[in-house]
């Protein structure tokens, strides 16, 4: 690939549960990991969650992953978590900010965190959840803090601010990287850069794009009133 569309600073984590894209992903260079949740696998039609990840970590041997608990019980969350910590030594805990109750995950989190385990806290919207969350991670273990800017920006709220400011609470802590989530176009990929994001974490169908980075637009225009003629001519509309 050329410096104009692969080039970048931060890194990029292909999400999703498709073992074929993975497989394809994985040999990319400029993918530097992979994220999946329990949504994203059901929508896959992945019936075997071990089965499941165990396959993914046969293609994925050194590229960090997360895989993401489903349990709404912090005991049984934990032991999830312990489980899945065993499957790989590159992989990563997806542990959500709170369960279905709005509970904290705190004490949870800091467990997992001081015995070692590395930790992707998920499904933060607020900066007031980063600076609760950051006081359970330890010291020298690594984490992620997966905030959900593409939701945010669902609201009709600009993430940006967000993310920049999120970006300068975690600079202190060397250890912990930030991931702008849930993507919608491809342009996030330079807004997330431009912040100081760590890591954004990017759908197949928005990775397709990454072709057209430095396209140049007139051309990129003709392009688009062929595809409108081409198909037109293959509909065989007529009037």
């Amino acid at each position: 690939m050329t410096k104009k569309n692969t080039d970048f600073k931060i890194k990029i984590f292909a999400d999703g549960a498709d073992k074929s894209s993975i497989m394809e992903l994985s040999k990319k260079r400029w993918i530097s990991g992979f994220t999946t949740n329990p949504t994203l696998m059901r929508k896959a039609g992945v019936k075997n969650y071990k089965k499941f990840a165990k396959e993914i970590l046969s293609i994925v041997k050194k590229k960090p992953i997360s895989f993401e608990v489903f349990s709404d019980n912090f005991e049984e969350m934990e032991r999830q978590a312990q489980l899945i910590n065993s499957w790989g030594k590159n992989v990563y805990i997806k542990i959500p900010i709170t369960n279905t109750k709005g509970d904290s995950a705190f004490f949870l989190v800091k467990k997992l965190s001081q015995d070692g385990i590395k930790v992707n806290v998920t499904a933060i919207f607020t900066l007031e959840q980063i600076r609760h969350i950051l006081k359970a991670l330890s010291f020298g273990t690594p984490a992620v803090i997966s905030v959900f800017a593409g939701r945010i920006a669902d609201t009709g709220k600009d993430p940006m601010p967000i993310m920049k400011q999120a970006s300068k609470m975690l600079s202190k802590y060397p250890e912990i990287e930030l991931l702008w989530a849930s993507p919608r176009e491809l342009l996030n990929i330079f807004q997330a850069e431009s912040v100081g994001c760590d890591i954004i974490t990017v759908q197949p169908d928005i990775l397709k794009k990454i072709n057209t980075i430095g396209k140049n637009l007139e051309a990129f225009s003709l392009d688009t009133v062929k595809m409108f003629y081409d198909d037109a001519q293959s509909a065989g509309y007529k009037l």
